[in-house]
């Protein structure tokens, strides 16, 4: 059984085949995804998702690149669907140096506001990185933000980054670049990452895995990246199921 912990079901690629992609995605073993909603048109599809399918869950947040738009009623309907039984976690939040839409202080200010309302409301963080690995950490240390953790989305710093976040309670996420075959850092943190804080995702319909690579990706091929990992550590696919799942379940309060 694989879970793939970042999906975006959500989005408008897959507005024309999604039930197919649904069923591919079982076929495949993947028996449970999280849905992740980052402004109000993703945030309510992926609601609307998780009331039709038992398997499906979300996560709520704002966008760092969309943090200029964010207002104060939008944090607080994202503390009222908190509540939702299958909202499990909140986010994707975090800092976005490679877009310029919104100015560095606002997406602090707005990565910061989200990581008070997950202490509020109890439930782990995903975190979106792009350019600002330092800045995340300091803003994740000055807010206490270990005492709910979370996951560090498509995760591609350091190995020695990576043990760093694991230290403030996170989880590290792998998808499709760890099976890219010029993806050094990646297949670096695949192998020094104990199995116990790895978990696995797609991003889909973003960054497919090998063979894909280049085309829209779904969560059918989280099989790849698992097994990438298998290869990577030298252990079997079956273990990279078993252990990721388990990982996803108890950060999610998954029974």
């Amino acid at each position: 059984m694989l879970f793939d912990t970042h999906v975006h079901l959500n989005a408008e690629q897959f507005e024309e085949d999604l039930t197919e992609v649904i069923d591919r995605a079982l076929k495949a073993g993947v028996e449970r995804m999280l849905v992740v909603g980052f402004d109000r048109p993703t945030i309510q599809k992926a609601m609307e998702l998780v009331e039709a399918y038992d398997f499906l869950y979300a996560s709520v947040g704002w966008h760092p690149v969309d943090a200029i738009d964010m207002t104060d009623e939008d944090l607080l309907w994202i503390e009222e669907l908190s509540a939702h039984p299958k909202v499990v976690a909140l986010g994707e939040m975090g800092l976005d140096y490679y877009w310029d839409k919104s100015p560095k202080e606002v997406q602090k200010e707005v990565f910061r506001k989200q990581i008070q309302l997950a202490k509020k409301v109890k439930l782990p963080i995903i975190i979106h990185n792009r350019e600002a690995t330092a800045d995340i950490i300091t803003v994740l240390k000055e807010e206490g933000a270990e005492e709910i953790g979370g996951i560090m989305h498509c995760f591609s710093g350091s190995a020695e980054t990576a043990m760093e976040c694991i230290k403030l309670n996170f989880l590290i996420s792998l998808g499709g670049p760890v099976t890219f075959k010029n993806a050094k850092k990646p297949k670096e943190v695949a192998k020094e990452v104990p199995l116990d804080k790895l978990l696995i995702e797609t991003d889909c319909p973003y960054l497919a895995p090998h063979p894909y690579r280049g085309k829209r990706n779904e969560p059918a091929y989280v099989r790849l990246v698992a097994e990438q990992i298998a290869e990577l550590k030298e252990i079997s696919i079956e273990e990279v199921e078993r252990i990721t799942t388990e990982n996803a379940k108890k950060l999610f309060d998954i029974n």
